[in-house]
């Protein structure tokens, strides 16, 4: 079986509520009135988490990993695509897919990734105009023929009720932390305030270099050493 890991990070597509145009600004509003947790809770504030939504978001990291070996030794090559041309990283990771991954036995990793980053990839290369790679492209499948594994389903063991974020799944198997610089309730500030797009970078990839070794523990094999992760 052949394993893509991988993560994405997400920005709104625009730097604030008010920069946003007449249209979005009222799609928005009927979308945020649903997302009010406190009354205080105004629409502007809300837009930060705009980018958890293909249709207000847009993608601005894929990081990529896949163990091979080297000199006998399991090893992590990282890669990501990134930038501010969403459709230009887009494009380049779907012909990585097209490419590699297009088997019956290749597989794509992430955390939470059913219902996160796979379908978030999917809508925003059909926003783009980009064909949907094979591996992507889930419509009409049977549940058995969707190549995608996920490591907070894996966790669960079948416990429908839990949420594991990968940060508590690293403490409790003993997995370095992949946060000890920012989360992913910081990446809008640090792109738009910041605009630090190789923290975001780096920062993506931290976490699919603990995603990795999260499923190896599960599945039984040894964490990948820091002196075993080359970057592409």
């Amino acid at each position: 079986m052949s394993v893509l890991f991988l993560d994405i990070e997400t920005i709104p597509q625009h730097p604030s509520f008010e920069t946003c145009p007449e249209e979005v600004k009222k799609l928005w509003s009927r979308k945020a009135a649903n997302l009010k947790h406190e009354p205080e809770e105004s629409v502007e504030d809300l837009y930060q988490r705009a980018g958890i939504y293909a249709e207000f978001g847009q993608i601005i990291c894929i990081s990529t990993g896949f163990v091979h070996k080297v000199n006998g030794a399991d090893t992590l090559r990282v890669k990501s695509f990134y930038g501010h041309d969403e459709k230009a990283l887009l494009s380049e990771f779907a012909d990585l897919l097209r490419n590699s991954f297009s088997s019956n036995e290749s597989r794509l990793c992430a955390h939470n990734g059913k219902e996160f980053d796979f379908p978030y990839m999917a809508r925003r290369m059909v926003i783009n105009g980009i064909q949907l790679p094979t591996i992507l492209d889930i419509a009409g499948k049977k549940p058995w023929e969707v190549n995608f594994l996920d490591t907070m389903e894996m966790w669960k063991f079948g416990d429908f009720k839990s949420y594991t974020p990968l940060n508590l799944l690293t403490h409790v198997l003993g997995i370095p932390s992949p946060k000890d610089d920012i989360d992913g309730s910081q990446v809008w500030s640090v792109y738009w305030i910041e605009k630090d797009l190789e923290r975001i970078m780096r920062y993506c990839e931290k976490d699919v270099e603990a995603l990795t070794n999260v499923y190896r523990r599960m599945k039984g094999l040894p964490v990948i050493p820091k002196e075993n992760i080359v970057r592409a």
